[in-house]
């Protein structure tokens, strides 16, 4: 998590001096009750080698902090958003019959500890689509960009009782499609849709979020929506096949 704190700072820090050129700010932060299902492996050779993140690593549902930053420009200069979602699990789990992880093998039905970080930073460059806006007079918008996720990934597998470790990270840059559009019926209310997701070979990873934003006075406004996240990545030998899906909250400024 702290590089990602450190990598946003450092993100801020650099876009600060474009807010003085921008239309629009909007800074939130909030929380989103993350949900994880799907298996994690390292140098698998045996299907007995995936750990279910449920059933094997007692990953449970649990709040985890987030933020965004969008930034709306001038004219043709591309605006800019974005995001920070810390996830992290530590947990003590179990699994009846022996597996391997990595250069080791880990004994069944001996408790373990596990940890999995996939905090991520995303920083996507989009446009708007001018003529949705102007024909539905400003009720709907369209936007349509790049998105590049910073992903910080780190998976661990220990037994204390018997003296065996092993864990392995790595930091990727992904890069993605992003689409979003906005509904405002009214000036207080409005309802959004994100997407953004890449594919490549037989990996993916999809982020998917909706969100009712409700302003109840000046640029002060309140949130909540649901968002759902699927990925199938095989790096370095770790083999991520997950879902992580839940509501969220979240409070901020409009301006």
């Amino acid at each position: 998590m702290k590089k990602i704190f450190i990598l946003s700072g450092l993100i801020f820090l650099l876009f600060i001096p474009t807010t003085a050129l921008a239309w629009g700010v909007e800074i939130a932060g909030g929380a989103w009750y993350q949900s994880p299902s799907g298996n994690l492996s390292f140098d698998k050779t045996t299907h007995a080698d995936d750990l279910d993140l449920e059933d094997d690593l007692n990953y449970d549902d649990k709040w985890q902090p987030s933020g965004r930053l969008k930034i709306d420009m001038p004219l043709f200069i591309p605006n800019i958003y974005i995001m920070a979602t810390p996830m992290k699990w530590d947990e003590s789990g179990s699994k009846d019959v022996s597996f391997k992880f990595g250069g080791q093998t880990f004994s069944g039905g001996v408790d373990f500890d596990s940890k999995l970080k996939m905090n991520h930073l995303d920083v996507a460059l989009f446009y708007g689509l001018p003529f949705i806006k102007t024909a539905t007079a400003g009720v709907l918008n369209i936007d349509l960009g790049l998105n590049f996720r910073l992903l910080d990934v780190k998976a661990e597998i220990k037994q204390t009782d018997l003296g065996l470790k092993e864990s392995e990270s790595y930091f990727l840059p992904l890069p993605m499609v992003y689409g979003a559009m906005q509904i405002v019926p009214v000036d207080w209310l409005g309802l959004e849709f994100e997407g953004r997701g890449s594919a490549y070979s037989s990996n993916y990873y999809v982020s998917l979020i909706g969100r009712l934003k409700v302003k109840p006075f000046g640029p002060f406004f309140v949130a909540g929506g649901y968002r759902y996240d699927t990925v199938k990545i095989d790096y370095q030998d770790i083999d991520i096949d997950t879902e992580f899906q839940g509501p969220f909250a979240e409070a901020g400024l409009d301006f």
